[in-house]
């Protein structure tokens, strides 16, 4: 990519000059102004400080140094040290004229592919998933998507939580309370029910929190009844589970949940304490940061005073089972922000523990979703929406809206369209804002035909598709070079190059919202380049380029919406 090619050409220009020199931070970018020029670095101001230089002396000496010729017009130097480039059409037209053979779609893979873990959706055993999971399950399975994209190895895990208090009560009222029939029906909805009851009865009345407790007992301690029992729970549990992933096509490369480490609990309980990690307090094992300062008033248990351990426990044998398993290099857990304290403790701990471990912990945090009242957003009765009606709702609107925008489509290809559309429009609506905002949840927002949204993006894919409808039996033509004549083509084709560089932007920062804003510009450029480009009118080599051009375009855009999980439709 050219951006690329110059990045590289820039740095071992500044390593002629100063061999000693960290060029990693070196980056070239697009320019924020395009009348300055197509793409521009400022490092050279940072290193010139860094190295008591004149920023605009270092900078001619790198220009000196600097042959770009076969890409850019001269380099500009620019206020203290800029420098800006400004693309030649020729170099432009060659790397259109390569993506077209197929040889690249703006992007490279790494040339030292990283294996990363990623933690993400993670609901509870015997509970329906519900609203709030759906920010996890889609931002997860998004950056799973680009990771590997870019030829990253990339193992995901749903750490569903499948041990712990709560099944102490489960037993209780699935021991006493059960309607079978109602398990059938919805497995979850009677499990979720029986917990309630029981937890309830807990409240007032101390027999049955302590018949809770001896089950609890009874199960840790390999009770064969319980067990069972247990392991249904679990199965049916997950039956329900994977009907919506089936639903939002997310996969996961594992499910090890949070009882899958039982059995390594006590070992690091003992490791830490003898490592003098932790230390008796209260009759608990504790580990005090009296060292860090934003932790020094937030100590973490790992052991709680009557032998039990505790999420924090379970995420540290989690983490030493993915290094022994996968010796990755990063590991990403993507929950609420409400876990920012647990998970500042747990890469702490961890890193007392495992001095040297060598991998970047990342806690990608997001935000809350509201209804348009600037509340937690729930149903009016104020009970948490259930994510299964919330997909269900998605299809049923979007349907609604494709019926009357094309009453004459069959009713399967409808529903087809609905489904892609109405779930398309919940993962983009998560997905195109910055994870670590609240949002708000409107459907008339979200299933707009206009704006940053799933139906304005997937209607501009159709656009794209429509033209070779009406190409017939013609086959497409490769152009040999591009003319880019018209302002509207200059400018669609320079920002396709900018696909590469945005995706490595999403990896760097795990923000799939740089990807959605790509998209939405890409398909703002197309439409101007649509609108005054004429395709199928055009004739001879400008006709084969522009319809190149769109091509281009629809395969950008469809990688990158297949990308950030949602299908594409070849009408609406």
């Amino acid at each position: 990519m050219i951006h690329l090619a110059l990045q590289e050409k820039l740095q071992r220009a500044v390593l002629e000059l100063m061999p000693e020199a960290d060029v990693s931070s070196v980056l070239v970018r697009p320019c924020p102004e395009p009348k300055f020029g197509d793409y521009q670095t400022n490092a050279l101001i940072g290193l010139a400080k860094r190295n008591r230089l004149n920023p605009r002396e270092l900078a001619a000496k790198v220009v000196g140094q600097l042959d770009v010729t076969d890409y850019c017009e001269p380099v500009e130097i620019a206020g203290p040290g800029f420098l800006n480039f400004q693309l030649k059409t020729a170099a432009l037209s060659d790397t259109l004229v390569s993506a077209t053979r197929g040889e690249h779609l703006f992007y490279r893979t790494a040339a030292e592919p990283r294996t990363i873990i990623i933690d993400y959706s993670s609901p509870n055993v015997a509970k329906p998933m519900h609203v709030g999971h759906i920010r996890s399950t889609i931002l997860g399975y998004a950056l799973a998507k680009v990771f590997r994209l870019l030829g990253h190895k990339v193992a995901t895990d749903n750490h569903i939580g499948d041990w712990g208090t709560q099944f102490g009560k489960l037993l209780v009222g699935w021991k006493e309370h059960l309607d079978k029939d109602a398990l059938g029906q919805d497995a979850l909805a009677e499990m979720e029910r029986l917990y309630k009851l029981v937890n309830t009865a807990c409240d007032g009345d101390e027999t049955v929190l302590a018949r809770a407790r001896e089950e609890l007992v009874k199960l840790q301690d390999g009770d064969a009844e319980n067990l069972a029992i247990w392991h249904e729970m679990i199965d049916l549990s997950r039956h329900q589970f994977d009907e919506i992933y089936g639903r939002l096509g997310v996969e996961f490369d594992e499910t090890l949940g949070e009882s899958f480490y039982n059995d390594r609990l006590k070992g690091v309980v003992d490791d830490l304490v003898t490592q003098g990690i932790a230390e008796e307090s209260e009759g608990a094992q504790v580990v005090f940061f009296n060292d860090h300062k934003s932790l020094k008033k937030h100590p973490a248990i790992v052991q709680k005073s009557d032998g039990a351990a505790n999420y924090t426990t379970t995420d540290l044998a989690t983490l030493e089972h993915r290094q022994d398993s996968w010796q990755p290099s990063e590991v990403i857990y993507v929950t609420d922000g409400r876990q920012q304290l647990h998970f500042q403790q747990l890469f702490e701990l961890y890193n007392r523990w495992k001095p040297g471990h060598g991998m970047k912990l990342n806690h990608v945090w997001f935000g809350a979703i509201l209804g348009e009242d600037g509340k937690p957003f729930k149903t009016r009765s104020g009970e948490i929406i259930r994510l299964s009606g919330l997909l269900d709702e998605a299809e049923q609107r979007a349907f609604d809206v494709v019926s009357e925008k094309n009453p004459n489509l069959p009713g399967e290809e409808r529903h087809d369209i609905a489904r892609v559309v109405g779930l398309g429009a919940i993962k983009y609506a998560d997905l195109s804002g910055n994870r670590q905002s609240d949002y708000v949840f409107s459907w008339d927002t979200m299933l707009a035909l206009v704006g940053n949204t799933a139906p304005y993006l997937l209607y501009a894919f159709t656009r794209i598709r429509s033209i070779f409808r009406k190409l017939g039996n013609e086959s497409l033509t490769r152009p040999e070079s591009f003319a880019l004549g018209q302002a509207e083509e200059l400018t669609l084709a320079k920002h396709l190059l900018h696909f590469g560089l945005v995706l490595e932007q999403v990896v760097d920062e795990c923000r799939p919202n740089y990807l959605c804003n790509y998209l939405y510009e890409l398909a703002g450029h197309f439409g101007s380049f649509y609108e005054n480009c004429p395709v199928l009118q055009a004739e001879g080599e400008i006709r084969t380029q522009r319809l190149a051009l769109c091509d281009l375009t629809g395969q950008v855009l469809k990688t990158g919406l297949e990308t950030l999980g949602l299908e594409t439709t070849d009408r609406m």
